[in-house]
């Protein structure tokens, strides 16, 4: 990504200021049921309180830099940088977009943090330079039973109205990566789950005795009394992936335990989260191999999914870094759905609730109201059943777990609460949509989501998005969806001028009546060395532009992808362009075509 000098210092002072990287709140915290009024539910943290020092730096280069290419190149700057600072600083690694991780030592201060940033900041060859954060789980409180227990899934005041939508799919033929703690053994998942990998690369909070490796296995993510950071009270082991995969995905009509949302889909689980949570850098990396991505030294992911669930974030602004595997994503057709965050706050000040191509969720109780933890806001996409435990364990959510404190012991069943728990209800659903209709972007499915949602029956105060995700409505209206529509495509090629004036495609659209609907699919094919230089706008016939991408931290090749515009208010005749600008040096591409789907 090319970002403006003016738009870099502010990103680094905002990384400087926060000084990323610490221990934060406990993975798994009980519910105060006793005290009143009742405390936020803390989620999950990326960032310490200010004054504590990253460790770690995500550094992305221009695309036109040998850092950018080389990991050779990379190692030297990071040599060069430290010998300028006088500190420690060390490459470690290429991510899968292409950023650099660097480590700062064992025990960097918060000024020896800032001379390095300035000095990665003063580099005309880099784009961007972020803290590695550490992320944790979103999850909440445990008990147990089975589907009569369920009633985010059929109750008619705040359920999901789940088991209409199971006549017509199941969710089969389609893999949701859970992007979580990892998976411990249980039988009413066992059936669905397919390989995942193990990309907690620190032993430290792997705690499994080792680094990256293709074993997913959870093995308890406990911890002792400030071991976390100072003044956090010990914690037993959450086994937080497997609860959220039960809800997704558990084996249905089995005669045992609960119903998975999508129980004809697969698990594949993808570890991040151990002891006192994950870094940034390694969901970057999971977010961009789930997809179907490739990062250095893990083999090819044989089980790509289509819908990604993150139960996990924190504070701050979305990163770069986080946002460039965000986008990367969403381009290869993958659905990312994020929680909201459980701290009774906006959500934009969360992350990666707080990013750019991700659906964000804010979670209910059992009467239909804003859970009294979930945050809220603008950033908010849509509401779904979390639970709130404060008068009964029952009011929560139940799925698979395991009845170690600290080590795996016998699977179990317990009741959690949290937007961590509400995530899993919208990726479940995303994953019925997509199996229903396979053509389905990203972008169309989230607008689907949205537009079939029902009102809350309850309150919320502060925005809780288009309403309560409603699974049967939704997935009806999608049922053999766009392959219905009218085309019209331009196959010209039109090249892209390096750093250049935009180029526009026409399009005339005839025959039409009325206005073009809200959920107009712009499909685009552009061959292109350096994506994140790419703005991509819709040009109406009157007009109007509506903006498709804009530039972002990508390094990866070609935009292939289709985009969902709501377009109610322009007239649907007439001559539509694609508009394409590359904003920065050394790139090329081409539009090799584009078409509109009404």
């Amino acid at each position: 990504m090319r970002i403006s000098p003016e738009l870099r210092r502010k990103l680094i002072s905002v990384a400087v200021v926060s000084t990323a990287l610490l221990t934060a709140a406990p993975a798994s915290v009980a519910v105060a049921q006793e005290s009143a009024p009742t405390p936020a539910v803390p989620a999950a943290q990326t960032e310490a309180a200010p004054g504590t020092p990253a460790e770690r730096l995500i550094v992305g280069y221009k695309s036109g830099a040998s850092e950018a290419k080389s990991d050779k190149a990379a190692a030297a700057d990071a040599a060069t940088k430290a010998e300028k600072t006088g500190e420690d600083v060390d490459f470690q690694r290429r991510l899968g977009t292409g950023a650099a991780l660097v480590e700062l030592g064992t025990d960097p201060s918060r000024a020896s943090v800032a001379d390095v940033v300035a000095q990665y900041q003063a580099d005309p060859q880099v784009a961007y330079v972020v803290p590695d954060r550490l992320n944790k789980p979103t999850a909440v409180t445990p008990n147990d039973t089975e589907y009569s227990k369920q009633w985010d899934l059929f109750e008619s005041t705040a359920g999901m109205n789940v088991p209409g939508a199971w006549d017509t799919t199941t969710g089969t033929g389609v893999t949701v990566a859970v992007i979580d703690t990892g998976y411990v053994t249980h039988s009413d998942l066992a059936a669905n789950i397919v390989g995942g990998y193990d990309f907690i690369s620190d032993t430290a909070v792997s705690v499994d005795g080792n680094g990256r490796d293709s074993n997913p296995a959870d093995p308890g993510d406990w911890y002792n009394a400030n071991e976390c950071g100072a003044g956090i009270p010990a914690s037993t082991s959450s086994w937080h992936g497997t609860h959220v995969a039960g809800t997704i995905a558990a084996a249905t009509n089995n005669g045992k335990g609960v119903a998975g949302i999508a129980y004809g889909a697969k698990i594949s689980p993808v570890r991040v989260l151990g002891k006192c949570g994950g870094y940034d850098s390694d969901i970057i990396d999971a977010i961009t191999w789930a997809s179907g991505g490739s990062v250095s030294g893990v083999p090819a992911n044989t089980n790509v999914a289509k819908v990604i669930n993150m139960s996990l974030g924190g504070g701050g602004a979305c990163s770069s870094a986080t946002q460039s595997a965000i986008n990367g994503a969403v381009n290869r057709g993958t659905s990312v759905v994020v929680a909201a965050g459980n701290e009774n706050t906006n959500a934009s000040s969360s992350s990666p609730a707080n990013c750019n191509n991700v659906i964000t969720v804010a979670a209910t109780n059992r009467a239909g109201s804003r859970a009294s933890y979930s945050n809220y806001g603008t950033v908010v996409d849509i509401s779904a059943p979390g639970g709130e435990t404060r008068t009964t364990t029952a009011n929560g959510i139940l799925s698979t777990l395991n009845s170690g404190t600290k080590t795996p012991s016998s699977e179990n069943y317990t009741y959690y609460q949290g937007t961590s728990m509400a995530t899993p209800h919208v990726a479940g659903l995303a994953a019925l949509m997509k199996s229903a209709n396979s053509a389905l972007t990203p972008a169309q499915i989230e607008s689907a989501i949205k537009a079939n949602a029902r009102a809350l029956p309850g309150t919320c105060s502060g925005g809780c998005g288009a309403g309560l995700a409603d699974a049967a409505k939704t997935v009806q209206a999608v049922k053999g969806g766009s392959s219905t529509g009218t085309t019209f495509s331009s196959t010209t090629a039109v090249a892209v001028p390096d750093n250049g004036a935009a180029i526009e495609s026409p399009i005339s659209v005839t025959g039409r009546s009325g206005n073009a609907p809200s959920a107009l699919q712009v499909g685009v094919d552009i061959t292109h060395t350096y994506r994140g230089d790419l703005v991509i706008d819709l040009v109406a016939p009157d007009g109007s532009a509506y903006r498709l991408k804009s530039a972002a931290s990508d390094s990866a090749d070609n935009v292939n992808t289709t985009y969902t515009v709501n377009a109610s208010s322009e007239v649907a005749n007439g001559t539509w362009k694609l508009r394409v600008q590359d904003t920065a040096a050394q790139d090329t591409g081409t539009l090799n075509g584009w078409k509109l789907t009404f």
